[in-house]
C-alpha cells in the first residue's frame, strides 16, 4: 500500500488499483481503424461469475478463462489471445465477494468437465484475490485440472 498527503496533511492509504494514473499512449501509424476489426470471440452469455450457471452447456468439455474485470479493456488483443474457443467467467475480486467466488467456480469444476483452467488477472495487489479464489476452489474440487495463472500488466502487457 501507498500512503499519500491529502491537502489537508493527513496520510491516506491508497492501494495501487485505485491510483489515479495517465497512460500515455503512441499514436497509431495508420487511423483507418476498419483494418483491425476484430469479430467477437464470445460464445456464450452471461460472463460475470455471479450470473454463470455450473451447469450451462458452454462449461461441458471446455477450457475455461477466469478473468478480471479490468483485463480486456488493458490487453488490447484480449479475444485473439486469450477469449477464443474458451468458457469465460469474469469478476472484481476488489469490488465482490471472493469467497462467494471460490464456492461458484468450485460449483462449476465439480459439476462441469472443465480441460483446463487460465486465471487472468492484473498485476495490482487486490486482483490476486481472484487467482486465490480459483485456486481454492480448484483444491477443494479433487480434480487434476491443468491450471495457469496469467498476470497483465496495467500497460497492457503479459507479465513473465
Amino acid at each position: 500500500m501507498e500512503h499519500t498527503k491529502t491537502k489537508r496533511g493527513m496520510t491516506e492509504v491508497c492501494c495501487p488499483s485505485a491510483r489515479t494514473m495517465v497512460l500515455e499512449q503512441e499514436a497509431p501509424e495508420q487511423e483507418d481503424a476498419s483494418i483491425h476489426r476484430v469479430p467477437s470471440q464470445l460464445g456464450q452469455w452471461p460472463v460475470k461469475i455471479a450470473l454463470v450457471h455450473p451447469q450451462a452447456p458452454y462449461f461441458q468439455g471446455a477450457d475455461l478463462i477466469i478473468v478480471a474485470d479490468c483485463v480486456p479493456f488493458a490487453h488490447a488483443n484480449f479475444h485473439l489471445d486469450y477469449l477464443k474457443g474458451k468458457a469465460v467467467a469474469i469478476g472484481c475480486p476488489k469490488l465482490d465477494d471472493t469467497q462467494f467466488y471460490q464456492e461458484k467456480i468450485g460449483e462449476v469444476l465439480k459439476q462441469a468437465d472443465i480441460k483446463s483452467i487460465k486465471v487472468i488477472h492484473m498485476e495490482v495487489p487486490c486482483c490476486y484475490g481472484l487467482r486465490h479464489a480459483v485456486e481454492g476452489a480448484l483444491g477443494s474440487s479433487g480434480k487434476d485440472i491443468p491450471y495457469q495463472p496469467i498476470v497483465i500488466s496495467i500497460r497492457g502487457e503479459e507479465k513473465p
